[in-house]
């Protein structure tokens, strides 16, 4: 009897399902859902403000709770999942970082824009001196060639990372994209790979199973796929189809339907659903949680919120540089008038 292939799954609702909570998680919310993954036996759940530690601000959003009160929150009602959380250097630093790890955080996962690997040296050194599991995070992954991503995940892995990500942030790309990317990591480094999903093209479950298909066993998922722009890929559907594809991950596919159903549902704001500006998201190449900056900018300006994220996709504007969305809203706005 052969031994079934095995992913290993990390739940990002309490991150990255922040962004479409507009960052407003209660201690409450975050103890009722991390014991119930904890309870379905998910492996990892990170816990952060959306664009990770410290990240609470105006130019991102400020968070309704201190993210080390939601951290302390998740660890306190798990003994089976670990708890993650999401670092990108120039927002967090490595204080906050050895503050989440006291608290009882047990990955570390250090995210820069795909080409910039070389600024995550510090936080990878410092999270593996902290004794983390640490994650190289190549966020807008889209943006980037296949020989690029492998330069740079080899940077990575230099710095002590035990896996390094291919991320899309924008949920641009094509399943044969994300093979290509996920194969020429796989033939060149030795650390395990992951992939992370946006849905904003209707492909995150297309692209996952790409992925793996590929050679990642390390898999994000959110529940009700919460998450920013349309979301990531589910967690409960994703789920039931590996189990149908005899790929284990271990993870109790009732558990984490009642979940999504009787906890996760009831606090959504709206459905996770490809709106049209999420759509516009992917099509353009734009940073997933830009959507609910540009739908306020279209708003302040009287303009189409697609108009604004057609524009950022244009200028190849990258997470970090929220600022411009409001520079380029006043831009069109300025144009628009004299036409």
């Amino acid at each position: 009897m052969t031994e079934r292939q095995k992913v290993l799954l990390t739940e990002v609702a309490l991150r990255d399902g922040s962004h479409a909570l507009s960052h407003q998680y209660t201690v409450q919310q975050v103890e009722k859902i991390a014991k119930g993954l904890n309870e379905a036996k998910v492996p990892y759940i990170e816990v952060a403000h959306g664009d990770g530690l410290a990240g609470s601000s105006l130019q991102y959003g400020r968070s309704k709770t201190n993210e080390f009160e939601l951290i302390e929150a998740a660890v306190a009602v798990t003994d089976f999942s670990k708890v993650a959380v999401l670092l990108i250097p120039g927002i967090g630093t490595v204080k906050e970082l050895k503050q989440a790890q006291q608290l009882g955080a047990k990955m570390a996962r250090i995210a820069t824009h795909v080409t910039e690997a070389d600024v995550s040296a510090q936080h990878i050194y410092a999270a593996k001196e902290l004794g983390m599991e640490t994650v190289g995070f190549l966020m807008m992954s889209h943006m980037a060639e296949p020989e690029k991503i492998v330069e740079q995940a080899k940077l990575m892995e230099s710095y002590g990372a035990d896996i390094v990500y291919v991320v899309d942030s924008a949920g641009a790309l094509l399943p044969n994209q994300v093979t290509t990317r996920i194969k020429a990591m796989k033939e060149t480094i030795g650390v395990e790979i992951g992939f992370h999903a946006h849905n904003n093209l209707s492909l995150a479950m297309a692209n996952t199973l790409a992925a793996i298909e590929a050679g990642a066993t390390r898999i994000d998922g959110s529940v009700r796929c919460l998450g920013a722009g349309a979301g990531n890929t589910q967690t409960e559907v994703l789920v039931g189809v590996l189990d149908r594809m005899g790929i284990e991950t271990g993870v109790d596919f009732y558990k984490m339907m009642d979940l999504a159903e009787n906890v996760v549902a009831p606090i959504l704001p709206v459905p996770q659903e490809i709106t049209k500006n999420s759509l516009v998201l992917g099509y353009a190449g734009v940073y997933s949680s830009f959507a609910l900056h540009a739908q306020r900018a279209a708003e302040k300006f009287n303009l189409d919120a697609r108009d604004i994220l057609i524009e950022l996709g244009n200028r190849k504007v990258v997470g970090g540089q929220e600022d411009m969305i409001v520079d380029v809203a006043a831009e069109l706005a300025k144009v628009k008038t004299f036409v």
